[in-house]
C-alpha cells in the first residue's frame, strides 16, 4: 500500500512555487489562481500569470441592417469596424444581415424586393449579401464591407476600389453573377426569413442583437460605445466560468 501523504504537502507538490499564503488568504492552494481576488488575497498574482484558464465565449454581435441607411452606415463605420480591429477575434464574433426594412414578394415563385431607401438599396444589400457567400470568412469580406460603407458609393465602387484594396482575391465576376442570378435571390430571402424571425421583431434599424438579445439599454449601449460593451460583457462572461470576479480587459480594452 502506498503511502499516504499529507493534504498540505500533496497541494504543496501538486502546486510548485505556489509560496505561503499571505494573511489575509483562507482559500487552499489549489485555488488560489481561481479568481483575480484570490490571487490577490493569497499573494499569488505573478505565479498565477501563467496559469492557463478555461476561455470564456466570445461575445456574439449580429446587425441588422440597410445598406444606404445613414444610421447604419454611421454604426457599421465608426462603431463595429473599429471594435472588429481593437478587439481580439476571441472577445468578438459578428454576424451581418443586410434587409432591414425591406419588403419581398412572391411573383410567379420568385421572390422580389423592395426596399425602403429605393433600388439602389436593394443593389447594395445584394451586393453585400453575395460579397459574404463568396469569401465566406470574415475577416476578408468585412474590411470590403467597411470600404463599401465608408465610400461614396455602395454599389459603384466594389471592383474598382474596394475588392483591389481589401481582397483583390476575390473574382468579382463571380460575385456579380451572384448578384444578377438565382443565387442571390435565395441569399436575400434567407437574410428576408432571418429578420422577420426576430424576437422581438424589429422597430428600426440598425437593430442590434447581443448574444441574441435586443434590448433598448444594449442598443444605445453600442451606439454609444461598442468597444466597451464588448469588453464588459466579456469579462463578466470570463469570470462566471471562473467561479467569480473578473479577469484583466484583453488586449483592446485598455481605454473602452
Amino acid at each position: 500500500m502506498a503511502p499516504t501523504l499529507p493534504l498540505a504537502l500533496l497541494l504543496a507538490l501538486l502546486a510548485p512555487g505556489l509560496g505561503v499564503a499571505g494573511p489575509g488568504c483562507d482559500y487552499p492552494a489549489h485555488l488560489w489562481c481561481s479568481s483575480r481576488e484570490i490571487a490577490v488575497a493569497c499573494q499569488a498574482e505573478s505565479r498565477c500569470a501563467n496559469v492557463s484558464h478555461p476561455a470564456a465565449a466570445p461575445v456574439e454581435l449580429s446587425l441588422f441592417y440597410e445598406s444606404l441607411c445613414p444610421a447604419c452606415r454611421w454604426f457599421l463605420v465608426q462603431q463595429l469596424f473599429t471594435a472588429w480591429l481593437l478587439l481580439p477575434s476571441e472577445a468578438l464574433t459578428i454576424t451581418l444581415v443586410p434587409y432591414g426594412n425591406a419588403e419581398e414578394k412572391n411573383v410567379s415563385g420568385k421572390w422580389q424586393f423592395q426596399c425602403q431607401h429605393g433600388p439602389e438599396e436593394c443593389l447594395g444589400n445584394m451586393i453585400e449579401t453575395c460579397l459574404m457567400h463568396e469569401a465566406k470568412n470574415f475577416s476578408t469580406y468585412f474590411p470590403v464591407i467597411f470600404c463599401l460603407e465608408s465610400g461614396s458609393s455602395v454599389t459603384k465602387n466594389l471592383e474598382a476600389q474596394c475588392l483591389q484594396v481589401y481582397a483583390p482575391q476575390l473574382d468579382g465576376g463571380r460575385i456579380a453573377a451572384c448578384v444578377q442570378g438565382d443565387t442571390g435571390v435565395e441569399l436575400m430571402h434567407r437574410n428576408a426569413q432571418l429578420t422577420q424571425a426576430l424576437d422581438p421583431p424589429h422597430q428600426y434599424v440598425p437593430w442590434i442583437l447581443i448574444n441574441g438579445k435586443h434590448t433598448d439599454q444594449l442598443e444605445e449601449e453600442a451606439q454609444a460605445s461598442l468597444v466597451g460593451l464588448i469588453c464588459r460583457l466579456y469579462q463578466v462572461g470570463q469570470g462566471a466560468q471562473e467561479g467569480g470576479g473578473t479577469r484583466p480587459r484583453p488586449q483592446g480594452c485598455c481605454c473602452a
